[in-house]
């Protein structure tokens, strides 16, 4: 077998309370805790190696908790807490690149997370390499997360709202500028100097994400995937794509369906190949 979806990414446990009393999660790996009801705090458990101590973090409704285990959630009343235990290449490293453990994050900085949770600890998640194909677009999703930065000036915040509301039909930062009401030089101006980047690049990087969520689906063309996520056309597409992650959609695509080939059996693989774009 030349590759196996799980090392990449994959689910290995699901929690999902409705609890007041603490709830303690084990097990190594990435876990994901979406609070959707009531408050909490969230605090590293012992044995959690050398990562220093920090004083448990309080975590509204709507808030998401990311880190290793040994993680003990301690609700402040009736709560309900959906935990995913991830494991692979993909979600260690993303546990390796969060600031600090227990990490909590506004959950409206990733608002696809709880849907693609959702379908994961549901019947949706079907077979293991679909599983694996959810697992990683939540971590695509994930990483958006943020709440250790400072609250952003209104501006910028709503500027971000709008472009991740409306990537798709937004023709640029100027008519971004004129639905906010300012000028695009006074935009430009207050977003780069609270997010760390042109509004412009911003926008970009929005639309690249959505764009590889929709190439893990087989059946949307490069001109599709082009409409959707607000480029002039596939060719347009394709430059933008491969100047930001070094590779064409085509060739993003065709190397996950390679490797999804070596999970099937030869009738499966034959049918694969004759209905691949």
């Amino acid at each position: 077998m030349l590759y196996h979806w799980e090392s990449t990414a994959a689910l290995s446990a699901v929690r999902d309370e409705q609890t007041a009393a603490p709830l303690a999660l084990t097990g190594e790996g990435l876990w994901v805790c979406l609070l959707s009801s009531g408050s909490c705090t969230a605090a590293l458990g012992e044995g959690a190696g050398a990562l220093p101590a920090l004083a448990p973090r309080p975590v509204e409704a709507g808030g998401l908790i990311l880190s290793r285990a040994p993680l003990l959630l301690t609700p402040a009343g009736d709560c309900h807490l959906l935990c995913l235990l991830l494991t692979g290449t993909a979600p260690a490293q993303l546990l390796g690149g969060l600031p600090e453990q227990p990490f909590s994050a506004r959950g409206e900085t990733c608002p696809g997370a709880a849907e693609l949770m959702g379908r994961l600890a549901g019947e949706e998640a079907g077979g293991s390499r679909a599983r694996s194909q959810l697992v990683f677009a939540l971590l695509c999703e994930l990483a958006n997360a943020d709440s250790a930065a400072p609250p952003l000036p209104p501006l910028a915040a709503a500027a971000i709202e709008d472009i991740r509301a409306n990537y798709a039909g937004l023709y640029g930062v100027e008519e971004l500028s004129e639905r906010l009401g300012v000028s695009k030089s006074h935009l430009i101006r207050v977003f780069t100097a609270a997010v760390g980047v042109p509004p412009g690049r911003y926008l970009t990087s929005v639309r690249i994400e959505a764009a590889m969520k929709l190439l893990l689906h087989r059946e949307y063309s490069l001109d599709v995937v082009a409409s959707l996520c607000g480029f002039s056309g596939a060719n347009y597409l394709c430059r933008v794509f491969k100047k930001e992650t070094g590779q064409t959609p085509a060739q993003w695509r065709a190397a996950a369906a390679r490797t999804a080939l070596a999970d099937l059996t030869a009738d499966e693989k034959t049918r694969e190949q004759e209905m691949f774009i």
